[in-house]
């Protein structure tokens, strides 16, 4: 089965926009003081649907949240692409988890854009 064929029988569940203060960068400025990131995570998990409108049958939000606050309470972060690859590791170590999409942004890095940021996607390797 091909890596797009994975997804058909899957639910897409998502954080948006949580916010963190992270201390996160490379310059000399960055590393004194956290600076707001703004996070995104989509899940694509199966099974798709649950069949008893129960919570042990789908991933909890609380997963999600409780890991990128973990990542970010760790410490110090020179690049976005860091803390992007590092959460999505562990959301892929969800057994429910086949894919995933994780975005950060800063929003106060420039005054004249909205923000700076990093998205990367990926399908959890598949036992060969």
């Amino acid at each position: 089965m091909n890596p797009t064929e994975r997804l058909l029988d899957c639910r897409r569940i998502f954080l948006r926009g949580l916010q963190v203060e992270a201390v996160i960068g490379v310059h000399e400025f960055e590393k004194d003081q956290a600076q707001r990131v703004l996070v995104d995570v989509d899940l694509y998990v199966s099974p798709a649907s649950p069949a008893r409108d129960s919570i042990d049958e789908v991933v909890d939000y609380d997963f999600v949240r409780d890991l990128v606050l973990e990542r970010v309470a760790r410490g110090p972060i020179a690049l976005q692409e860091t803390l992007c690859d590092d959460i999505l590791r562990a959301v892929l170590s969800h057994p429910e988890v086949q894919a995933a999409r994780v975005s950060t942004r800063k929003p106060d890095v420039y005054p004249d854009c909205e923000a700076v940021g990093v998205e990367v996607f990926r399908f959890r390797p598949t036992d060969r």
